[in-house]
């Protein structure tokens, strides 16, 4: 197999690609408050199966992708856990949101093809403040703690768990797989530039709080970074402008202290 996630993005090699313009998110702001959302502890993560109409497109996306399920990787209470690095850094916890092709007729098909997952992958950064957000989900850990458990959640708008509007258009994107068995290389990832705050007492309660199917505390549920093989690593226009602005401010900074020092 060529294709195995998760990478090491480069962010130099990577190539501007002027198709990746902003994702269109539908439904992310806010789900038929009926419905309610299954959370369970697989016996590897924690993952909440989604229900409701939301759905991505656009974004040089092949079609519309319709969100399935979400889950997390994670460290442990001194050790970064996220399964993507940047430039060989690993942050703490990643978050990935999967979504199926709407033109497959189900989950075992779309593995199947290439194209049949469209896999959202959103890093964190330690924060000295709590990210209330996300309060409610780890809140609910509880419920869950060993292989099997499962509880009912009510549903709430998946944009509060993720990044501000004004930053989703800035991304990489690269064909890869599923970072759990089989390792289907079934995924077109997005992986988001900029990381999501949260403190370290709301990271350290899904090491503290889970356990693993063999009863050990779940921490480090990660995957290796793979080899690239050859292939292409594309980044939106947007985050290349923001890189580069960021490197400006710094090389202003850096020049505005010598001359005024």
């Amino acid at each position: 197999m060529k294709k195995q996630s998760p990478i090491n993005i480069i962010t130099k090699k990577a190539q501007i690609d002027t198709r990746l313009n902003p994702i269109k998110f539908e439904g992310y702001d806010g789900p038929d408050t009926d419905v309610e959302w299954t959370l369970k502890n697989n016996g590897h993560s924690v993952q909440v199966t989604l229900k409701g109409n939301i759905a991505i497109k656009e974004g040089n996306l092949p079609n519309t992708y319709k969100a399935i399920q979400f889950h997390y990787h994670w460290g442990t209470e001194s050790d970064p856990g996220a399964e993507h690095t940047i430039d060989g850094e690993q942050y703490p916890m990643e978050l990935h949101i999967v979504h199926q092709n709407e033109k497959y007729n189900s989950l075992a098909d779309a593995l199947k093809h290439s194209d049949g997952l469209a896999v959202l992958g959103f890093l964190f950064v330690e924060s000295p403040e709590r990210n209330s957000n996300i309060n409610d989900l780890i809140n609910a850990l509880k419920l869950v703690p060993h292989s099997g458990n499962s509880t009912q959640l009510k549903s709430f708008p998946l944009n509060k768990i993720i990044l501000d509007q004004k930053k989703l258009d800035k991304y990489y994107r690269y064909d890869g797989s599923l970072t759990t068995p089989d390792c289907n290389e079934a995924v077109i990832w997005t992986v988001f530039a900029e990381p999501i705050p949260i403190s370290r007492s709301q990271l350290n309660a899904f090491p503290k709080t889970l356990f693993f199917s063999d009863s050990k505390p779940m921490a480090l549920n990660f995957r290796p970074v793979q080899k690239l093989n050859g292939r292409t690593v594309f980044v939106s226009d947007s985050a290349v402008r923001s890189l580069s602005a960021a490197g400006l401010s710094v090389v202003l900074a850096v020049w505005t202290s010598i001359l005024f020092n």
